[in-house]
């Protein structure tokens, strides 16, 4: 398994240094670094076996507030079509409430039309669909 910084996570230094990443990113006492946003991440697992993760940004930045939004999730391939993503994005949105946020901005890309139904099952109302620096966005807002 590799990391998007190209770590091997079978590696057991790498995958424990990346641990340590994940943690300082929701310490919200810790600066999250230029240009990032504190983060507070959790894994989808079923006994041992990885099938996912979903993350919640404490806030926007530019970025975010473009193309990236306060939560994303993602699903393993072998995992897909399970309803996994619908129920990850569900689990996350009282977390996002008690955070302190009244709504949740939430992007797929605008050819992923199972992410779009994840979020519209989420009470996703989109606002618009736009070219981002990292391709075309469907972006959504939902109330929490």
């Amino acid at each position: 398994m590799r990391l998007a910084c190209g770590g091997d996570l079978t590696d057991p230094g790498i995958f424990s240094a990346w641990i340590a990443r994940l943690r300082l990113q929701s310490d919200t006492t810790a600066d999250p670094g230029e240009g990032r946003v504190h983060a507070t991440h959790w894994w989808i697992v079923e006994d041992d076996t990885y099938l996912g993760a979903v993350d919640l940004r404490h806030r926007l930045n530019g970025f975010l507030l473009d193309a990236g939004g306060h939560i994303g999730y993602s699903v393993r391939p072998s995992a897909r079509r399970r309803g996994l993503a619908t129920w990850a994005l569900g689990a996350v949105l009282p977390e996002a409430r008690a955070m302190g946020l009244e709504r949740a901005l939430v992007t797929c890309d605008d050819d992923n039309v199972a992410s779009a139904r994840s979020i519209e099952s989420n009470g996703g109302v989109l606002e618009d669909v736009r070219t981002t620096e990292v391709g075309r966005k469907r972006r959504y807002w939902i109330t929490l």
